[in-house]
């Protein structure tokens, strides 16, 4: 099943400045939240769905790749946002960042959110590079790769502690992550919710550090991952796997994986947009009599006619056989460009016979004056 669009989601145009879209991300948060729809799917999925929207389109970066590419340009693989398999503690883990602490606390009550959103300290994200063939490119690839990374400590299980008598509920916050305070106004008493300082929020300290990891739930190790990756990607896209970056530490959500796509070059293509361009050289007699040859493409070879009285400079295409455009059935062409071959060391009975050949009529160029301009011809080429 397609993903709707972002901005669809979230109810703004692709112009919509970042308060513009947090506001309507608060708007569509506030009425799908699970606790104002206890017991609806339905309200739940949109919830995860508005999350999804927010975090690739408040992102910089990634919102330039997704207004590119698409879902495809910040396409998700495995946990946390972007891939479909939404994480309700990663969303309540950003929630307080756009409706603040004593916002979320008025209406909420300050439970959940909070103490999901304080767990750890998000992983930092990665960027590594994947260099694709031409073929690759054409029909999409998944590529096994073995990153290295900080990833959970076998030994503590992320928690950063010795074992679990080293971990404590907060003394400051009673395991809660979060202190709230009272206040006599004149209007009579305000409640406000903020993080514990004591904890910074997590609502629990160590008292015994764990020895593999010091304490930070993380170790450098490697992780093996398969990278699928859509067809008809270019040089310099950018693909975002979120929750495949750093692990976070004490247990906090994982950072993102960036790929950057390279183009190993091609011994005979050369890549033009979703076009394919080929430089064929033919001899003086084939361009005079006409010939029939192969040509390479992408997914192999193809015969190619060439009509006898062919000029250098002429251009075949070849529908079909370019690049596929990411996310859509459109198909780029080869363009094969003509060159006749001009030999620069002759004998003396083939310029003898060259010679005799330039006093003829035939041999000497009189361009049709019907025949259209090199720029019209581009122009119809591209058109």
């Amino acid at each position: 099943m397609s993903k709707r669009d972002y901005y669809e989601i979230l109810g703004v145009n692709k112009s919509a400045s970042s308060d513009e879209i947090k506001k309507a991300y608060r708007k569509v948060a506030m009425q799908f939240h699970p606790d104002r729809n206890p017991g609806d799917k339905g309200a739940e999925e949109k919830f995860k769905e508005a999350a999804e929207a927010y975090e690739v389109l408040s992102d910089t970066d990634k919102k330039a790749q997704y207004d590119r590419y698409g879902h495809a340009g910040v396409t998700g693989n495995g946990r946390g946002f972007g891939g479909g398999g939404m994480n309700m503690e990663d969303i309540f883990s950003q929630f307080g960042d756009v409706f603040g602490d004593d916002l979320f606390g008025s209406f909420f009550g300050g439970g959940r959110g909070r103490t999901s959103r304080s767990k750890g300290v998000r992983g930092g994200n990665l960027r590594i590079k994947i260099k694709l063939t031409y073929e690759e490119i054409a029909k999409g690839v998944t590529k096994n790769i073995k990153v290295k990374k900080h990833v959970v400590c076998n030994t503590c299980h992320g928690s950063g502690a010795k074992d679990k008598g080293s971990v404590q509920n907060c003394g400051t916050c009673g395991g809660s992550g979060q202190v709230r305070r009272v206040t006599n106004t004149f209007i009579g008493q305000m409640q406000t919710v903020t993080t514990c300082p004591t904890c910074n929020g997590e609502g629990t300290t160590i008292t015994a550090k764990c020895n593999s990891c010091k304490g930070e739930g993380r170790v450098y190790g490697e992780e093996a991952m398969s990278v699928e990756i859509p067809a008809g990607v270019q040089e310099g896209m950018q693909l975002n796997l979120s929750g495949k970056g750093n692990a976070g530490e004490r247990g906090g959500t994982y950072g993102d994986l960036i790929i950057l796509i390279e183009e190993e070059p091609h011994k005979d293509l050369q890549r033009d947009g979703m076009n394919v361009a080929y430089d064929l050289h033919i001899s003086f007699p084939d361009a005079v009599f006409g010939t029939q040859l192969e040509v390479p493409t992408i997914d192999g070879r193809a015969k190619i006619k060439i009509p006898p009285g062919t000029q250098s400079g002429k251009i075949f295409r070849l529908k079909g056989k370019g690049f596929p455009a990411v996310n859509s059935y459109q198909k780029g062409d080869q363009l094969i460009h003509v060159n006749v071959w001009t030999p620069q060391n002759i004998s003396a009975e083939e310029k003898a016979t060259l010679e005799k050949l330039s006093h003829s009529n035939n041999f000497k160029p009189h361009p049709d004056k019907t025949d259209k301009s090199f720029l019209d011809k581009m122009r119809e080429l591209f058109s």
